[in-house]
């Protein structure tokens, strides 16, 4: 009965290496949330604007809300949809530090989350202005 219990413990073993799908529709939103904000700090004007020795700094996500996927949308792969709000420490024309915040659409299409401009939201709850 040996040699059945090492398949057994082979295909236990085989079957925790496969990698999970997860159900989760949002899966990999802060990875994109991350890039976007990397993004910003390298090339939004109110962070080139930095002094010298100082940079853009205390980025959050004011707010994050789904949006509605149309039927076309979701025909083309949209699993998911929201509109995030992020708030930083800028800098002005003359180098002051100055509030800045950028808003941005988010779609996963089978699989990969893209982001694109959206219009301003009200930084606390996201809905449209």
């Amino acid at each position: 009965m040996k040699p059945f219990a090492g398949l057994a413990v082979l295909l236990l073993v085989a079957g925790c290496s496969q990698a999970v799908k997860s159900t989760d529709p949002y899966a990999g939103l802060d990875a994109a949330i991350r890039a976007w904000k990397t993004t910003l700090a390298a090339s939004e004007i109110s962070c080139k604007r930095a002094p010298p020795g100082e940079r853009c700094d205390t980025f959050e996500v004011a707010c994050k809300a789904q949006r509605a996927i149309t039927p076309q949308e979701q025909a083309s792969g949209v699993s998911a949809k929201l509109v995030a709000d992020m708030t930083w420490s800028g800098f002005d024309d003359k180098g002051a530090p100055q509030p800045a915040s950028a808003v941005a659409l988010f779609e996963k299409a089978n699989g990969a989350w893209a982001r694109s401009p959206a219009k301003p939201v009200n930084p606390d709850s996201c809905a449209d202005l």
